[in-house]
């Protein structure tokens, strides 16, 4: 699979995802867990390169790193990091991903195939089942068969590479000014970690932050805001300034929460942010075709709040 990057109609609610597999060894008999990726994080998927060990490494799940193409690449034991026994394979693969402006690549038993889904179809964990798995499934997928657990594959990154720009990112950093009081964002993410991060960074900034885990909860909330203000007879940015979206998210992802949000005569004018770690120069496009009025990369969240702010109206 030399080339994964399969063009979507934007706006549709559709993703693709890479399905892979682990083949894991437990006592009474051999398991075979099954796992998916958002294709827009895949560069490729290759076989087990030469590698050369890493000293020190940060974690027993890096194995060491390999050379792709004049580039040196981490290689993580995708099983380890999740705290299994990986069963031995004939032919493992390798899947090389970037997002966060981050090439790394993961060890995994096999690849299936690539689904072309809605975002409908992709269920959010239930607290329960995220607790059990240390919050590191973002979305469930039930196929006949079987279920596909689409992985937090940020949150990976990040505790492998706590000195990461996404991790370290704060307002400090970009020269953020704190703004008057009252700015109210609403911030729609489907990953935990992210969601406390961002609010963090927007709050050290002056925002009210309302959280929302998907764009299905952003855009009911965003209907209840709408008809609260036609009650009181109140413009909607009486209860919110501004709407922060990630990209991948269960149920509605951010584009389709963003042409919904411009479609709506009530709500069209409300400035939109999209921050995503798949956001690039060669997918911002998509972005900007359903309106959104700035789009930043989660590398980038030390610019968030300043880019926030040009976003709103001054005050006095």
């Amino acid at each position: 699979m030399s080339n994964t990057r399969i063009l979507l109609e934007t706006g549709t609610n559709e993703l693709e995802i890479v399905e892979f597999f682990l083949d894991e060894q437990r006592q009474a008999r051999d398991y075979r867990g099954y796992y998916g990726i958002n294709v827009a994080k895949v560069l490729e998927i290759i076989q087990m390169p030469e590698l050369t060990e890493m000293p020190e490494a940060s974690h027993p799940a890096v194995m060491g790193a390999f050379n792709l193409r004049d580039e040196i690449i981490p290689l993580i034991d995708l099983a380890a990091w999740l705290g299994k026994s990986q069963a031995g394979s004939e032919a493992p693969k390798v899947i090389v991903t970037e997002f966060n402006r981050i090439k790394s690549a993961f060890l995994v038993s096999g690849v299936t195939r690539i689904h072309r889904i809605g975002w409908k179809e992709v269920q959010a964990p239930t607290k329960y089942v995220s607790s059990l798995t240390v919050n590191t499934i973002t979305g469930v997928v039930r196929f006949p068969d079987r279920i596909v657990f689409l992985l937090d594959m940020e949150k990976i990154c990040m505790e492998l590479n706590p000195d990461s720009p996404a991790a370290l990112s704060s307002p400090e950093n970009g020269g953020a000014r704190p703004i008057a009081d009252g700015q109210r964002i609403l911030l729609a993410d489907d990953s935990g970690m992210a969601r406390s991060m961002i609010s963090k960074n927007l709050s050290m900034a002056g925002f009210k932050i309302h959280t929302e885990e998907n764009g299905e909860t952003a855009w009911s909330y965003l209907q209840s805001v709408k008809t609260m203000a036609g009650e009181a007879g109140r413009p909607v940015t009486d209860y919110v300034n501004l709407v922060v979206s990630d990209i991948e998210m269960p149920a509605m992802d951010g584009h389709t929460l963003t042409r919904s949000i411009k479609s709506d005569p009530a709500l069209r004018d409300l400035p939109v942010i999209l921050c995503s770690s798949i956001i690039t120069e060669t997918l911002r496009h998509k972005g900007a075709s359903v309106g959104a009025d700035d789009q930043v990369s989660k590398a980038e969240l030390d610019g968030l709040a300043a880019r926030a702010m040009a976003l709103l109206p001054t005050t006095e």
